[in-house]
């Protein structure tokens, strides 16, 4: 059976004239509407894919990404266009010119922000084959000519570029990305960007290709466009504008989803239908919902899934009774969850500490894990969103107002987060943070860094090595209680870093061990996907099949991994015989992974990004753990998982 595409795109908003509209409505739609478009494709993507796996087909997502880099791996969170711009002026500029996070998979790759997406929603595993960019496409096509391939023709943009992009795309495609261990149904394909940008041409040409190449009934493509709303009325002229030029590229959108702040009226559907050509009930209105959760529901309620089934003729697809059940299950688990979420009084307040907060894109999977563990604890999160240099003492000295705001935000939080990041700015105020956290018993989760900034915190503070510090700060420094990786290169540009997904085995010492506790009943996570029960043995990080602890022994974990600095092992025993315990080890049993205080309601630091790991259906233990601690209810959410079996997600 032949694999079925399914294309999403984004458009522009190139035909809105300034002399109509207001100065400011203009400026407002200037500023936000890359951002809106471009995230509302992303998740009009996922959300398509949630449909088709809630009827039972096997689904995998690429990700195309225009820009010339290899791969997301040396991109600022907070990129901007001009490198003499400050820190602040950065954070001061309503850009769009910022990339986000940086995802990891469990093959070490670095990759766009969107594949966490697809792996959230849909529960899959992906490669760094799934995400595509200009610069690895190039460099694919320019080794091929290198190494002769091409007989010494004239290698061009078309056919060759081109022919290389499709020649991907459907390899990709046939990969097994969940569970089953089967080749996937239909492909899900995202177009990064917005149509019309002069870097996205060749991809374009080349999935007007592909559609031809797929055959019939085995291509649709979802354009996803702005309606903007001006005094009250809905505009359609962008979503003409952008329906126009994609046409002129060679491709004919299926689907219109219409990114607007309210529901669609009747007139503007007919009017996009009439002037776009297409049917009325292929315009979908993807309007503002409390989350991005709810939008595979408000897509189902729009007849998206007969519409699906009816243009990639789905019904002749041979479909196993036993995923029909299991997404219909699972898509009954969704909506359950979701319409909970919205009856839910009680808040929950965390406070993050971070260095890109200006961007909340920038801890994109930190922000989707801690409403995966609210959503368990029936809890309406709240986020706060601290800039770490606001706690620091030149902060007194300079913003007196930023420096007291900051620390009442901290104070009156429920709980701490001190995520990832790198670089010197703003670490004394993480460590600030920490302190107070330890020493207030409150909840506390250091990820990465923040796991480093507690070890540092603990060493001044508690073991009285005042000047205790990170290589990584100060190469120079006395006392190294982090140090850089003695096998990792200290080249700071490509593949410097510990990557992937990679064991950690608790330690005897860990039996007083809450985080333990939730992971338990998960007993082994083999890439992402939840170890059988029954069987015996498990997959590694390297692919080997390795045995499974016996009920005496503890429990191995495999979490996704991105630093290149460790805790020195040399300071291990001093932290020990002051109370802070290393209770999750390497396979080595030299490399630290987490701590945990044993008299403090939640103070855990992982060395490991559980966050790349956490599902919509099933929370990272650690942000779970983190957000019941601040909740209050973690003794309930203890009890809880000891007697249920988690589900494989959507």
């Amino acid at each position: 059976m032949a694999t079925k595409y399914l294309l999403v795109s984004g458009g522009v908003i190139s035909g809105i004239g300034k002399g109509v509209i207001g100065t400011e409505d203009f400026a407002f739609l200037q500023k936000h509407f890359t951002r809106l478009a471009q995230a509302n494709h992303a998740s009009t993507a996922s959300s398509l894919g949630v449909l088709l796996k809630s009827i039972g087909l096997k689904v995998t997502s690429i990700k195309i990404d225009p820009y010339m880099n290899i791969d997301a791996g040396l991109m600022n969170p907070l990129e901007y266009f001009d490198s003499e711009t400050t820190y602040q002026q950065i954070c001061d500029t309503e850009t769009d010119d910022r990339h986000g996070e940086c995802f990891v998979l469990d093959d070490g790759g670095e990759v766009d922000l969107d594949l966490g997406n697809y792996e959230r929603y849909l529960n899959v595993t992906l490669t760094r084959e799934n995400n595509i960019t200009t610069g690895k496409i190039y460099q694919h096509v320019i080794n091929r000519e290198r190494n002769g391939d091409y007989l010494g023709r004239t290698v061009q943009v078309v056919p060759h570029l081109t022919d290389a992009i499709q020649d991907w795309i459907q390899e990709v495609a046939t990969v097994p990305v969940d569970s089953t261990g089967e080749r996937p149904d239909i492909c899900i394909i995202e177009l990064g960007g917005t149509v019309g940008d002069i870097e996205s041409a060749p991809f374009i040409e080349a999935l007007r290709c592909l559609r031809r190449r797929a055959g019939p009934n085995n291509f649709l493509h979802c354009h996803v466009s702005l309606i903007p709303v001006i005094n009250e009325e809905q505009k359609t002229k962008p979503t003409q504008a952008a329906i126009k030029e994609i046409r002129s590229a060679g491709l004919s959108p299926d689907i219109i989803a219409c990114r607007c702040s309210q529901p669609l009226q009747k007139s503007t559907t007919d009017k996009i239908a009439m002037y776009c050509q297409v049917e009325p009930e292929e315009v979908v209105a993807v309007h503002d919902v409390p989350s991005t959760y709810h939008v595979p529901p408000l897509l189902e309620r729009q007849g998206l899934i007969p519409l699906l089934r009816e243009v990639l003729r789905l019904d002749t697809l041979t479909i196993p009774p036993s995923l029909v059940k299991t997404g219909a299950e699972t898509w009954q688990t969704w909506k359950k969850l979701t319409n909970e979420q919205d009856r839910t009084q009680e808040t929950v307040t965390i406070c993050l500490v971070g260095k890109y907060t200006s961007l909340h894109d920038s801890y994109l999977s930190v922000r989707k894990s801690l409403e995966h563990a609210s959503m368990r604890c029936t809890r309406k999160l709240e986020i706060v969103w601290l800039n770490s240099t606001d706690l620091e003492k030149d902060t007194l000295l300079e913003s007196p107002a930023a420096f007291h705001k900051a620390w009442h935000q901290l104070c009156t939080a429920s709980g701490i987060l001190v995520p990832g990041g790198f670089g010197q700015r703003g670490i004394e105020g993480m460590v600030a943070a920490a302190k107070w956290a330890r020493e207030k018993k409150v909840p506390y989760l250091g990820i990465c860094l923040g796991m480093q900034i507690a070890v540092m915190e603990f060493c001044r503070s508690i073991c009285g090595i005042q000047h205790a510090q990170s290589e990584e700060m100060d190469p120079l420094a006395e006392h190294k209680v982090i140090i850089h990786m003695p096998e990792v290169s200290k080249t700071p540009t490509g593949a410097g870093m510990r990557l992937g997904l990679r064991n950690t085995i608790f330690q005897d010492n860990s039996g007083f061990s809450k985080l333990r506790a939730l992971y338990e009943p998960e007993t082994v996570r083999s890439n992402g996907v939840l170890a059988d029960s029954d069987s015996t043995t498990t997959a590694t990080a390297d692919g080997e099949v390795a045995s499974k602890p016996s009920a005496s022994e503890p429990p191995v974990i495999s979490e996704r991994h991105r630093h290149r600095y460790e805790v020195n092992p040399e300071y291990v025993p001093i932290m020990a015989s002051h109370g802070l315990d290393f209770i999750g080890k390497d396979e080595s049993g030299n490399r630290m992974e987490i701590m945990e205080l044993k008299d403090h309601p939640w103070f855990v630091g992982v060395q490991y990004h559980p966050e790349y790991l956490s599902r919509v259906l099933r929370p990272s233990m650690p942000y779970l753990g983190f957000v019941a601690a601040a909740a209050g209810c973690l003794d309930e959410i203890m009890a809880k998982s000891e007697t249920m079996v988690n589900g494989n997600g959507v």
